[in-house]
């Protein structure tokens, strides 16, 4: 009875402890779900908001095209992506998809409960490991939460469910999984099922056969491990293990099943993209590329648009005219040494269009373009704006300028012609034909060296340039376009557009964000341009000219302009006809001389032949003469056996320094008594009252003696030895010496090989460290 009692008495006593710890376990779980609920609600402050999201905006390749609008030049995206449609996409791939990542996808509201306990069991029981996200949290992982995507907590589950839930109510199930399909990382760089269709097998994704579909959807579980180029067995097991869950699920029969996994990968991976994108012509692509990129506020387009925006991009480039470049451009350099290099721009006049560039030999092996970056030396290409200059100040081309050997700068250094021949006193014409340096020299001080950069400027030349007469040799750098550029305001009738690349860019929607105007500015008057194109003819028509006998062979009248630089380091030619403007620029890739049988003009020769074969030869436009201070001077023919006893008439503008005239009187300088053999002194005192412009040349007489008297306008001119043997300066100048010079020159092998030297060697050096460094080099001819 006593025990019986004792029992009875401990019943109550459990029941209370029972309730106790209910109780306390009730308390914590409300305590812990309350602490869940406020971490979830803290986890979720900030959430990504889907009213106002670009994450869906998927990234899409910008194409850049070539003038036809169908030659393709290139494709710029950040990664190997494109989008399609649901009804695009295999319904195997889809099933495929659904069985093996979320087989309650249309039936769940964007969380699978059921998928998160059954990993939770097959975790604890140790019967494998299974995920629980669903499509729609993986479409969240993958676009809104990229930034989140690998950090493994509850507070990124927790964001990502909350997300998903709120996207299963703003998009309908095709809408999502539409874009999960564009958006899943397929490995291998890919994105969207499209793109992976296309690389891995050359198909489109909906003509995916079951194994390759199965293949497709089971590499999202880790893209990189399961990439079937890599990683081929791995790629095949998870194949497999996709092709048994369609089976389990009643999607696929046994035969088809045991078809699909006796099926090897059979794997047709694409070729691979080209190097940076680019299809064709890759040096004209990329200066495309870059001048968007550099110039974002000018084309509408940013460095994200370009490479995510699906733009479409039309240039000037003309497929047909630029494998004639091409062409040309392989057929000079066969067999040349790797370290020579070259760059060809090619521009059509009526609109600035830039037809061809090349701007190197091997784009892969060398993205240093040529054509547009850096630029060099011009040489004598650059007295072009000297000379129009000179017309635009109303000098008569037919005003003779004194082209004697040497000319002295400023500072006392000398300038020498090719060779160091004297040539006397020439007409502006006859010394543009045969690239007088000293005569160009003397006339850049006469029209100033502040109009000459003024000239170069307005007519397109962007460099930066010191306004120093030197510069007329072509001291400084500036590339192909914009040489090209300068003399295409030439072919244009003094009108000015810079090189135009670009004529229409266009967004992914159709809007056409950009379009070319065909703006252009009046820089030369019409009679100026026509002019100097007149005198730049000569450069192919006048006997002794540099490029004599170098026309297209076609017979196209041209003009143009040859150059070397200090030491025959670089050399050109730039020359037009009245549909077509091309520059050359040929030298070594390590600054060291060229051989003087190398030049530009054959590779000029041969493009612009290629390139005019098709056309009837044209006239340039005739235009009115500019006003000229001197109107009547006699043209200089050329072919005069005493230059310096050539009669000018009275009144004729000196070319020649004001420092170095004496103005004594105002009498007829060809009146003047003769005093060669004179001392100076003595010559002076016998001149009397004419006014003298003397210029001290190296000669073998005896110093301070006169050995050559001419006139010109009002003035006499002495030619003074200044004591320096002339062949102590001759030595080592012979090489080359007549390739520029020989008057009676003409054959058209003479043109391509001993003429493309130009003035080559001809050379303007100074005795004085004070001149700028650039005209120290001058070296040009």
């Amino acid at each position: 009875m006593p025990n019986q009692r004792r029992k009875r008495a401990h019943v109550p006593l459990k029941g209370l402890m029972l309730a106790f710890f209910a109780s306390a376990l009730f308390v914590l779980t409300c305590m812990f779900a309350s602490v869940v609920r406020n971490a979830f609600d803290a986890w979720n402050v900030n959430l990504p908001s889907l009213e106002n999201t670009k994450a869906f905006d998927f990234a899409t390749k910008s194409v850049m095209y070539a003038s036809d609008q169908s030659t393709k030049l290139a494709e710029f995206q950040l990664e190997k992506r494109e989008t399609i449609t649901l009804d695009k996409v295999s319904p195997l791939a889809i099933q495929a998809t659904l069985d093996t990542e979320d087989r309650r996808f249309y039936t769940h509201n964007g969380i699978d409960y059921l998928g998160i306990l059954r990993a939770i069991t097959m975790q604890l029981t140790g019967n494998g490991r299974e995920g629980a996200s669903t499509i729609t949290q993986q479409l969240v992982r993958n676009t809104l939460l990229t930034h989140e995507a690998r950090e493994i907590s509850l507070k990124r589950k927790a964001r990502e469910a909350a997300l998903a839930l709120q996207l299963e109510k703003k998009y309908s199930k095709q809408e999502i999984l539409e874009l999960y399909f564009n958006t899943v990382n397929y490995g291998d760089g890919i994105y969207g099922i499209q793109k992976a269709a296309e690389l891995y097998f050359q198909k489109s994704a909906a003509d995916l056969s079951l194994p390759q579909a199965a293949l497709l959807a089971g590499i999202p579980q880790s893209p990189t491990r399961l990439n079937p180029k890599t990683h081929p067995n791995a790629a095949l097991k998870r194949r497999n293990i996709v092709l048994s869950r369609m089976k389990s699920a009643g999607h696929i029969t046994q035969e088809e099943f045991d078809s699909a996994v006796a099926t090897p990968l059979e794997l047709r991976p694409a070729q691979a993209s080209p190097f940076q994108g680019i299809y064709a012509h890759p040096y004209f692509a990329s200066y495309v590329r870059d001048l968007i990129l550099n110039h974002g506020d000018k084309y509408h387009v940013s460095r994200a648009s370009l490479f995510e925006g699906g733009l479409t991009i039309y240039t000037t480039l003309d497929p047909a005219l630029q494998q004639k470049a091409e062409d040309a451009y392989a057929q000079y350099f066969a067999g040349a040494n790797p370290n020579r290099n070259g760059a060809l721009v090619a521009i059509d006049p009526a609109n600035a269009h830039v037809k061809a560039l090349i701007g190197g030999r091997n784009f892969v092996e060398q993205q240093w373009n040529a054509a547009v970056q850096g630029g060099r030396p011009t040489g004598s290409t650059f007295k072009m704006f000297t000379l129009v200059t000179a017309i635009k100040q109303g000098i008569n081309p037919n005003t003779r300028i004194d082209c004697s050997d040497p000319a002295y700068n400023t500072q006392g250094g000398l300038i020498h012609n090719f060779s160091h021949k004297g040539y006397g006193m020439r007409s502006i014409a006859y010394a543009t034909a045969i690239s007088s340096n000293t005569g160009f020299y003397r006339l850049a001080e006469q029209v100033g060296a502040q109009s000459l950069v003024e000239t170069a400027h307005e007519m397109g030349i962007h460099a930066k340039l010191p306004a120093y007469p030197i510069i007329t040799l072509g001291t400084e750098n500036v590339t192909p376009l914009e040489m090209a550029g300068a003399y295409t305001t030439l072919a244009a009738g003094g009108w000015q557009r810079d090189p135009v690349v670009v004529t229409k860019i266009i967004d992914k929607n159709g809007v056409v964000i950009f379009e070319e105007n065909g703006e252009a500015k009046r820089a030369l008057e019409e009679s100026v341009a026509g002019a100097a194109t007149q005198v730049l003819r000569g450069v192919f028509e006048t006997p002794g000219g540099t490029a004599y006998g170098a026309r297209p062979s076609n017979g196209q009248v041209v003009a143009g302009k040859s150059g070397t630089s200090q030491n025959f380091r670089d050399n050109w030619f730039v020359g037009y006809s009245p549909t077509l403007v091309c520059s050359v620029w040929v030298g070594n890739t390590d600054f060291t001389p060229l051989p003087r049988h190398i030049g530009a003009l054959p590779l000029w020769k041969r493009f612009m032949s290629l390139a005019l074969a098709d056309q009837k030869p044209v006239a340039f436009p005739l235009t009115e003469a500019p006003f000229y201070l001197e109107p009547e001077i006699a043209p200089d023919t050329g072919h005069d056996e005493d230059e310096l006893k050539e009669a000018i008439p009275p009144g004729g503008t000196s070319l020649l320094p004001e420092a170095d005239r004496e103005h004594p009187g105002g009498l007829d300088p060809r009146t003047a008594p003769r005093v060669v053999g004179k001392s100076i002194d003595d010559a002076m005192r016998e001149l009397g009252s004419y006014w003298v412009v003397k210029q001290f040349v190296p000669a073998e007489q005896p110093a301070n003696t006169v050995f050559k008297q001419a006139w010109h306008g009002n003035v006499v001119l002495l030619y003074i030895a200044h004591g320096v043997p002339s062949n102590a300066l001759d030595a080592g100048a012979a090489g080359g010496a007549g390739a520029g010079n020989n008057a009676g020159g003409g054959a058209a092998q003479n043109a391509e090989t001993a003429r493309n030297t130009d003035d080559a060697g001809a050379e303007a050096t100074s005795n004085t460290p004070t001149i700028p460094a650039t005209a120290v080099q001058s070296g040009n001819e």
